[in-house]
C-alpha cells in the first residue's frame, strides 16, 4: 500500500507556509480593481527588494520558463554572437533556443557535475570579443551545481556584453545582487527558496536590455511572450496586456513579505545552514556527492551520486511509496538523487528527515550506509546551529 504523501522536499515546486496558502485563498478581485493593481505594484517593489535592484521588474503570467523564452527571443537579433555556459540540462536548453532564434551561438561546456570557471570565461571573451551577450544558469537545479556570477557578471558589464541571467532557483538561495554586479535580464519563480506557488515569471530588465529589445524589429509585440508589451501598457499606461492570476499575486505577496520579514540576508544564511546540515549528514551515512568540487554546490539542493546499476527514478519511487518522503530524481543530469532544501524546507529537521528516507531507501535497495550515523551528524550540526 503507498504510504501517504507526508513532506514534499522535492526541488520544486516546495512545500509553502499556511500563510501562503491563505494568501492564495484570497477573495478574487476584478484585476481593475484599484485593491488589486495596488497590490500588484506592492509585488514588484518587493522583487526588487529580494532581487537587490532599482531597475524595472517585470511579473509575467506563467511559470519561469515563459520569461527565459521571452527574453531571449526580445534580445536576440539574426546573426548576433552569444555565449552560452553550460553545466547542467538548463543550460544546454537555453542554447538550443539561442541557435533556433538565429543567433551566432558560442559556448562552453563541463560536465553536468561541474561548473564554469570565470578564468574560462574570461579566456573565452578575451579571444572572442564579436560577443555580444553571454547567458548563464546560475544555479542548475537538476545538477546542484552554481555558476560564479559574482565574478562573471561584472566581467560582463565592464565589457559592455549583455547578461542573460536564469537564476530561477537562485535567488534567496545564494546572493543576488543584480544591481551591483550589473546584470542585464535575470529571471526568477516564486516555487523555489522564494516558497510560492508556481505560475508566475519574476524579471528583472535593465536599461542597457531595454535598449536592445526596443531596437530590435524581431522582438514579440502583440504576443504572450512580449515584454516590451508590459513595459508599454501595464508600466506606461497602467493596462494589463492580459488578465493576471488574481491568486497567484496575492500568493506571491504573502511569500515575498515572509521573506522580507525574516531578512533577505537571513533567508540566504539559512539555505546555507540546511546545507550544512544536509552534507554533514550525507558524508557521515556514507553517500557520495553528485559535483566534484564542494564550492560548487547549490545551497538549495544537496545532489546525491548513486551507483550506476541503481536508476534514480526508483530511488525516488521507494521514498515517496514506502515512506511518504517525495524527493527530486537527476531529470536528465545524470544518476542522481536530489536532497532538496529551498523554501520553508530549507533548515530545521526538514533536511533531517530527507536525509532518514533517502538513507532508509538505499539501504532497502541493498546499499550498505550507516543511515543513524548519518542522521545523528545531521542532529549534531542542526543542535549547533540552535
Amino acid at each position: 500500500m503507498m504510504q501517504k504523501l507526508e513532506f514534499t522536499l522535492s526541488a520544486g515546486p516546495v512545500e509553502v507556509t499556511a500563510r501562503t496558502l491563505a494568501g492564495l485563498a484570497t477573495p478574487i478581485q476584478y484585476h481593475y480593481d484599484d485593491e488589486f493593481q495596488a497590490t500588484f505594484r506592492r509585488c514588484e517593489a518587493k522583487v526588487a527588494e529580494v532581487m537587490r535592484t532599482t531597475k524595472d521588474v517585470l511579473i509575467m503570467q506563467g511559470e519561469a520558463i515563459l520569461a527565459l523564452e521571452a527574453g531571449l527571443r526580445a534580445l536576440i537579433t539574426p546573426g548576433m554572437h552569444v555565449l552560452n555556459l553550460v553545466q547542467g540540462v538548463f543550460g544546454k536548453g537555453t542554447g538550443y533556443w539561442i541557435s533556433g532564434f538565429g543567433a551566432h551561438l558560442h559556448e562552453i561546456e563541463v560536465g553536468y557535475d561541474d561548473a564554469v570557471t570565470p578564468d574560462m570565461v574570461e579566456e573565452y571573451l578575451d579571444a572572442h570579443p564579436e560577443i555580444e551577450m553571454l547567458c548563464l544558469v546560475a544555479s542548475e537545479t537538476p545538477s546542484g551545481t552554481v555558476t560564479d556570477v559574482a565574478s562573471i557578471g561584472p566581467m560582463c558589464r565592464d565589457r559592455g556584453i549583455l547578461t542573460y541571467i536564469d537564476s530561477v532557483s537562485g535567488v534567496l538561495g545564494m546572493a543576488t545582487l543584480v544591481d551591483e554586479w550589473g546584470l542585464d535580464y535575470v529571471v526568477t519563480g516564486p516555487q523555489k527558496c522564494l516558497g510560492g506557488a508556481p505560475g508566475l515569471s519574476l524579471v528583472s530588465v535593465s536599461a542597457r536590455a531595454w535598449e536592445r529589445i526596443s531596437a530590435n524589429p524581431g522582438a514579440p509585440r502583440d504576443s504572450y511572450l512580449s515584454i516590451l508589451d508590459i513595459k508599454e501598457k501595464w508600466l506606461g499606461e497602467g493596462r494589463f496586456p492580459y488578465t493576471p492570476s488574481v491568486a497567484d499575486i496575492n500568493g506571491l505577496e504573502a511569500a515575498l513579505d515572509q521573506a522580507l520579514e525574516e531578512g533577505v540576508d537571513q533567508v540566504i544564511a539559512r539555505h546555507a545552514a540546511a546545507q550544512e546540515l544536509t552534507i554533514a549528514g550525507a558524508e557521515a551515512m556514507g553517500l557520495a556527492f553528485w559535483a566534484r568540487r564542494r564550492e560548487i554546490m547549490s545551497a538549495c539542493v544537496t545532489s546525491i551520486r548513486l551507483p550506476d546499476d541503481l536508476d534514480n527514478a526508483v530511488v525516488r519511487d521507494h521514498a515517496r511509496h514506502k515512506y511518504g518522503v517525495m524527493l527530486s530524481h537527476g531529470q536528465g543530469a545524470g544518476n542522481l538523487i536530489r536532497l532538496s532544501h529551498m523554501g520553508p524546507t530549507a533548515g530545521g529537521f526538514h533536511s533531517v528527515v530527507g536525509l532518514a528516507a533517502l538513507g532508509r531507501t538505499l539501504l532497502d535497495l541493498g546499499l550498505p550506509l550507516d543511515v543513524g550515523g548519518g542522521v545523528a551528524r545531521a542532529l549534531d550540526v542542526l543542535s549547533s546551529q540552535r
